[in-house]
């Protein structure tokens, strides 16, 4: 078995082959590593490149550019829109791969522009096994390359990289697009997208770091880390909770007992994100009207 010195001057000395490379950068660890291995060995000729959309909350996008001048590579953005795709709004169990077709066109788009012709991604070689993951079909279908996965890196092996590099981001919790917050078959809309943000953001102001607030049509159900639960629990925040939550549309606010799951709102068991991206689910079914049924389904979210 290669030692993490030998994986890292293995990833390398793939990365050397090629004159550049564009790295599809979610400011999460799987890419993040990708960005500084590539940076390490290309230098200027390595971009770091964030999709911004609507799925993407603005907290997310700083972070991206934090990220990017930690490493000292260079970041670009480019914009598109998963709203244009009635079959990404419909919100069945291929979500993430209508998203993730998207994502990835839109850099192989900016790469071109930049005369690069490799567009890499943050699949690492836990992805795989996690269950049904639409997303990694697209990978699969635009050949994006995946240097973390063809090196056999799992996800433990890409959060040692990442603190061999020193990046703040070794630990951080998997994040995924806004999206996955809205249970299978409630179609995806710019106001639900929103409040969701604007929910979450009031959660990370008072501290919370492992949170979703998931988007039951008209409902916000809070989901926190078990240990934070006794946090969440606190009158201050109750209030706060229930007041500003509320007003940004929500009908009710209620708080998860059962703490964060990852997929809580999907309905079939799959792993977690695939290189920073969500995944998703695989019935046709919403589970709007289950709410408060004990036993939840969960899918990957890794991010979701």
């Amino acid at each position: 078995m290669a030692s993490l010195d030998e994986t890292i001057a293995g990833i390398k000395a793939d990365l050397a082959n090629h004159d550049g490379i564009l790295i599809a950068f979610s400011g999460g660890v799987d890419s993040s590593v990708v960005a500084a291995l590539a940076h390490d060995v290309l230098g200027d000729d390595a971009i770091a490149c964030t999709a911004k959309s609507e799925t993407l909350p603005e907290a997310e996008l700083e972070n991206t550019r934090r990220i990017a001048d930690e490493i000292g590579i260079r970041h670009e953005i480019v914009e598109f829109s998963e709203l244009d795709s009635e079959a990404f709004k419909r919100n069945d169990e291929q979500r993430c791969y209508h998203c993730r077709t998207m994502r990835l066109s839109a850099m192989y788009d900016a790469a071109v522009e930049r005369g690069i012709e490799t567009v890499c991604d943050g699949t690492n070689a836990s992805d795989p096994g996690d269950g049904h993951r639409p997303g990694l079909k697209a990978v699969e279908e635009l050949d994006a390359y995946s240097p973390l996965l063809e090196h056999d890196v799992t996800k433990e092996e890409v959060r040692a990289i990442a603190r061999e590099y020193d990046l703040s981001v070794a630990d951080k919790p998997s994040m995924a697009c806004l999206s996955s917050r809205i249970p299978t078959g409630l179609e995806v809309t710019e106001e639900r997208l929103t409040r969701i943000e604007q929910a979450e953001q009031i959660l990370r102001t008072w501290g919370f770091e492992q949170f979703r607030v998931r988007d039951h049509d008209g409902l916000a159900r809070i989901e926190v880390a078990p240990s934070d639960l006794e946090a969440a629990l606190d009158s201050e925040f109750v209030r706060a909770a229930r007041d500003h939550i509320a007003d940004l549309g929500f009908d009710h606010v209620t708080l998860d007992l059962h703490g964060y799951q990852t997929g809580s709102v999907s309905s079939e068991t799959e792993g977690t994100q695939t290189g920073d991206t969500t995944s998703d689910d695989g019935s046709d079914d919403p589970i709007v009207e289950n709410v408060f049924d004990a036993k939840y389904p969960t899918t990957g979210d890794s991010s979701q």
